[in-house]
């Protein structure tokens, strides 16, 4: 008798509690139906030294609705998991070896949930496990912007479904679309579920005493911009100010920062003297804790940060308002112009108030009419090839609102070279130039190479 292997990868505690959701809710059907593995990866740049999922509160809540734990990045040591990826001739031997190791039977079938195909470890796996059927979570914001890679047909035609959490409703993911997938919610109840649970578990952490002490009415979320390259280092301290400045514009005398694990103390140091100059009381949360829990323990009146899911989440699930700051100055840095963080950033921008502009903080509700056509243009113009569909409809929309549109949003380069209305004449004929050079280059080396 052929029994069937679920395995689940994951590497945030966040897209973990979306995996327990959706099997809470019975979207991978029975618990005694498949047998379950967690393969924890740690995509880390130093996964050595970094947070560990194991260590983050509230894990082993998560890893209890699972059969085995694995750890992918002691399976493939000494590669990191953002880099290895098996040889298009060794992927059979490498399932063989993974079906020894995990203790898979050889006639077993296998199904896959990862959280992003396009790119390793997702991508690792769909490979070496080529006969299995793929599930594709999403993690927050990024589901509603475009898929970033393409996908060969033996990965892309295997792909079932994606699951996806219901933060923007009436906002359809676009990510996968051009394949057909098509996009399933993760129930809000069973999330919110797994969030509590989470929380039940962290409420004896000596870590939340100090800060629940203090009673803070606003919580300031880190990203670690600069790790990306996004910012510079002093930016995104400044970033962290300007937070602050906003929450105390806002009313608010009592703040808790939450930085990303990642993060240098320094960024708290910076922020603590700003604190202190402005007369708001600051309390620095350094703990493996979901932001989310901090939000069910310290009921918080604000949630402010820079595009951060964790914002939407404050919105869509504790019904807290929520504000932005540098939204931006973030966009306007973002290299390339189909860098996947560009439609989150276009949502927070369009949705959430600016805090520096003394816009009263709001929660988030449906997706209002003009956000779907954005997204739509945004992701045509990320991805030109992938939606070709969409171009006749994208330049329409520019017509008719690119005038009302801030200008991060679409650079004039950027619609110059797809031919785009918005783009001046100075513009297209920098990109002339561009060519040209790029034609002479090529005839350069094509008669060097003779």
């Amino acid at each position: 008798m052929r029994h069937t292997t679920q395995i689940f990868q994951v590497s945030t505690l966040y897209g973990a509690a979306t995996l327990a959701a959706s099997l809470d809710a019975g979207q991978f059907g029975p618990r005694g139906g498949a047998r379950r593995i967690l393969l924890v990866c740690n995509n880390a740049a130093q996964p050595e030294t970094a947070l560990r999922l194991d260590e983050m509160q509230g894990y082993e809540r998560i890893a209890d609705r699972f059969d085995s734990v694995i750890s992918w990045n002691r399976e493939i040591r000494p590669y990191h998991p953002s880099v290895w990826g098996p040889r298009a001739n060794d992927t059979e031997l490498w399932q063989k070896a993974f079906r020894l190791s995990w203790g898979i039977g050889e006639r077993d079938l296998i199904e896959l949930a990862v959280e992003s195909i396009q790119v390793n470890p997702g991508r690792a796996l769909a490979a070496i496990f080529s006969e299995s059927a793929v599930h594709v979570y999403a993690d927050g914001l990024m589901s509603y912007g475009p898929t970033r890679e393409r996908l060969p047909l033996t990965i892309s035609s295997r792909i079932r479904r994606l699951l996806h959490l219901d933060l923007i409703p009436g906002l359809k993911p676009m990510l996968l679309s051009e394949y057909g997938v098509p996009p399933e919610v993760v129930p809000d109840d069973a999330f919110r579920a797994v969030l509590d649970e989470i929380s039940r578990a962290t409420a004896d952490d000596a870590r939340l005493a100090p800060v629940l002490e203090e009673a803070p009415t606003a919580v300031l979320l880190g990203q670690y911009l600069a790790a990306i390259n996004i910012l510079t280092a002093r930016e995104e301290e400044y970033l962290h100010v300007r937070m602050l400045t906003g929450a105390a514009q806002a009313g608010h005398r009592s703040v808790v920062f939450k930085p990303h694990p990642t993060a240098p103390a320094s960024y708290s140091q910076a922020l603590s003297k700003a604190a202190a100059e402005a007369g708001v009381g600051l309390t620095v949360l350094n703990a493996p804790l979901l932001a989310e829990t901090l939000y069910h323990h310290a009921r918080p009146e604000l949630v402010v940060g820079c595009f951060s899911t964790a914002m939407v989440t404050a919105s869509a699930y504790y019904d807290v308002p929520i504000g932005r700051v540098g939204t931006a100055l973030v966009m306007e840095r973002l290299k390339p112009y189909p860098n996947s963080n560009r439609v989150p950033l276009a949502i927070v921008d369009h949705l959430v108030p600016d805090l520096e502009r003394r816009q009263p903080p709001a929660r988030v509700g449906e997706a209002p009419a003009s956000l779907s056509p954005l997204v739509r243009a945004m992701g045509f113009c990320m991805q030109p090839s992938a939606y070709a569909e969409l171009r006749e409809p994208t330049t329409e929309w520019l017509r008719d609102h690119l005038a009302g549109t801030p200008g991060y949003y679409f650079p004039e380069l950027r619609l110059g070279e797809l031919g785009l209305p918005g783009s001046t004449p100075q513009v297209r004929a920098k990109l002339q130039v561009r060519r040209a050079k790029r034609v002479v280059r090529r005839a350069v080396r094509r008669g060097g190479s003779k």
